[in-house]
């Protein structure tokens, strides 16, 4: 049985926040699948998690590029957002299984895009909204995620 986690998060600032905290609980290589609907607070989620990792700029949503790559010091991130994905198969053109290594951590928008391609996640994020802002659940899917998850 798989661990979950439930947090509710009332506004923009709180779901930053959550992605700082869970930047310093984890571990690499990690993957990360985001789920929800448009406007949920994927990439808000993923801004926080990235600056906390240490990338001084903006974080955008790389919808039209499908992948943006931060090279940071400590760690590889790769911010993927599959939305525009009209077939899997395009990610085997881009070269989608070199993302995935030992030093990197993939945070993957829509997933469900890349069914069938995508490594298998380690984390699955779900937010959804909720009469308060939005609720995130934090589903472990690996040994690596039930260890982060443990250490939230």
């Amino acid at each position: 049985m798989s661990l979950t986690k439930e947090f509710e998060l009332l506004n923009a600032d709180a779901t930053v926040a959550f992605g700082c905290q869970l930047a310093a609980v984890l571990s690499l290589p990690c993957t990360v699948y985001l789920e929800g609907d448009l406007g949920a607070g994927k990439t808000t989620f993923s801004r926080g998690l990235i600056q906390a990792l240490g990338h001084k700029g903006n974080v955008k949503s790389p919808t039209y590029t499908l992948v943006e790559p931060y090279l940071l010091d400590e760690c590889q991130i790769y911010h993927f957002d599959l939305y525009r994905l009209a077939d899997p198969e395009e990610l085997e053109f881009m070269g989608i299984r070199d993302y995935f290594t030992d030093e990197a951590l993939c945070l993957v928008e829509w997933p469900e895009k890349g069914q069938g391609i995508l490594a298998e996640p380690d984390i699955l994020v779900n937010m959804a909204y909720c009469d308060k802002g939005r609720i995130l659940k934090l589903t472990a899917l690996s040994a690596i995620g039930e260890k982060i998850l443990h250490s939230l």
